[in-house]
């Protein structure tokens, strides 16, 4: 797993006492090859300037330069003696995103290499860094040190020993508090990470059910709806997907009262098929493995969760996932079958593939109906098309409300969790249409994506309502500063945004 590392906070007077031998010494530079002025306590300044001072650097955003330092003589004297010096150009900062800090976060992970006591000075020219950006350079240090490497069995103690980080700031409570908050914010976004990443083998429905009761610690209230309770209040969908499966299915309910008493609750949805073969509609087995995944939905719920709980968000927050497997058997539903959803709609399924809609089905007619919420944000990964559509840069947005898309999108700005709105209205209900039923569950390929969020707005009556479909973008993308894993963590980051600029309540 990731290496464990530590933060502490100094201030840039307090390093000239001395610093420990084999240490790294990281400064941000900009675009003109400066420095902040502290730094230059730090280290020589003509060997800052001969690393800053060149073309190669300043053109190239996070372009990184170093040297190895042997100081003598008595100007070395009245400096740290650090072994290592890496300048990195941070661009013109003044435009930085959230996301922006947390790749240079990660950058300073990368280029910190093995050694194990690192010094950031985090300062930049002409600019204050606020409480905001050092959380994401943090934050984006410890994302970029996480790994899920917990089943190879080459030895790793050569590679173990903790790491020592230091922030040498100008304002030690500002850097405190950021370090503080970007501990909470890496290890919820590493929750999720490890739920995704985990073998479906390891992680069943019990196994995540067992994540879900540990937030009671936070404060979180957990109500658990087993397969006899959900058969009772009629989630009849969702457990037809389990039919043909062993391992038994689940409703999870996580409250977070934060909020004044009377505020609505927000909803976070979130769907848990912790291995999806098919069904009866089996996967090619090309890829089938990368299925342990498709429960991302619902480890974005709970990463969030946790965030928000341990940062003690003031709001009043409802998250809701349903997990199954879904799997062939003698007992598994069978293409044909119609099933009568939570809210009475009937359903003919024509493909058991098309599972997670029929689960999110049950669980936002049960979220609307018990919680009367003031929105409702589903997270889920639903579709292959959405694939064909956006890639792996974008998850496409569904909603029902253009005021929740664009706060949403401006969320998945700011964090770099980015979303595309796609469209969805009543022209698409002909995709679905029955002979025999309300509706069914799947299309074809034509539009996949956008059928099936026009399924899921038949159980969301009037409510608010977003669809996330983060098949691209939850697992197996393109690796950056800040993710080296299979799995990302996508939605923890941007559902903490949009809840924290938009609906928490300010004091």
């Amino acid at each position: 797993m990731s290496l464990p590392v530590s933060f502490k906070i100094a201030s840039f007077s307090a390093l000239q006492r001395g610093v420990p031998a084999k240490s790294t010494l990281i400064l941000l530079g900009d675009n003109q090859g400066r420095v902040a002025e502290e730094a230059y306590n730090l280290a020589e300044k003509s060997i800052i300037h001969s690393l800053a001072d060149s073309d190669a650097f300043r053109q190239k955003r996070f372009a990184v330069r170093q040297t190895f330092l042997f100081p003598s003589g008595a100007a070395a004297a009245d400096r740290p003696q650090f072994a290592r010096l890496v300048v990195i150009n941070a661009g013109d900062s003044r435009n930085f995103s959230n996301e922006d800090w947390l790749s240079l976060g990660g950058i300073c992970r990368k280029v910190a290499g093995i050694c194990n006591t690192i010094f950031i000075a985090a300062a930049l020219p002409d600019k204050i860094v606020s409480e905001q950006a050092l959380t994401q350079l943090v934050c984006g240090f410890r994302l970029r040190n996480y790994r899920f490497d917990k089943y190879k069995t080459a030895d790793k103690s050569a590679t173990e020993d903790a790491m020592a980080v230091t922030l040498v700031t100008k304002n030690s409570g500002t850097a405190l508090r950021a370090v503080e908050h970007a501990k909470i914010l890496a290890d919820s976004v590493i929750l999720a990470r490890n739920l995704v990443n985990e073998p479906a083998n390891i992680l069943g429905t019990e196994e995540c059910i067992a994540h879900i009761r540990r937030l009671t610690g936070l404060g979180i209230e957990v109500e658990i709806l087993d397969k006899q309770a959900m058969e009772r209040e009629g989630l009849r969908a969702l457990l037809a997907v389990a039919q043909g499966a062993q391992r038994p299915p689940y409703l999870a309910v996580m409250r977070w009262n934060g909020g004044a008493p009377a505020q609505a609750p927000l909803a976070l949805i979130g769907k848990g098929v912790v291995f999806d073969s098919g069904g009866i509609s089996l996967k090619a087995a090309l890829k089938m493995e990368d299925m342990k995944g498709d429960m991302a939905g619902a480890a974005a719920v709970i990463g969030a969760m946790h965030l928000l709980a341990a940062r003690k968000a003031k709001a009043n927050i409802i998250g809701l996932v349903g997990l199954v497997e879904n799997m062939p058997d003698g007992n598994a539903q069978r293409p044909g079958d119609i099933v009568t959803s939570l809210s009475g709609q009937t359903i003919e399924i024509v493909n058991t593939d098309a599972e997670g809609r029929l689960v999110l089905a049950d669980v936002l007619w049960f979220a609307k109906e018990r919680f009367n919420p003031c929105l409702m944000v589903d997270f889920a990964s639903l579709t292959m098309a959405v694939i064909i559509a956006l890639g792996n840069q974008y998850a496409g947005l569904y909603a029902n409300n253009a005021v929740l898309s664009e706060k949403l999108a401006a969320a998945g700005r700011l964090t770099g969790e980015l979303l595309w709105p796609m469209p969805l209205d009543s022209a698409y209900d002909k995709k679905l249409a029955s002979l025999f039923a309300d509706m069914r569950n799947s299309c074809g390929r034509e539009a996949g994506s956008v059928a099936a969020a026009r399924f899921l707005q038949h159980f969301v009556g009037d409510t608010p309502w977003a669809h996330l479909d983060i098949t691209g973008t939850a697992f197996g993308t393109e690796k950056n500063d800040y993710n080296r894993s299979w799995a990302t963590g996508f939605g923890v980051r941007l559902i903490n945004q949009f809840i924290a600029d938009f609906y928490e309540e300010t004091a």
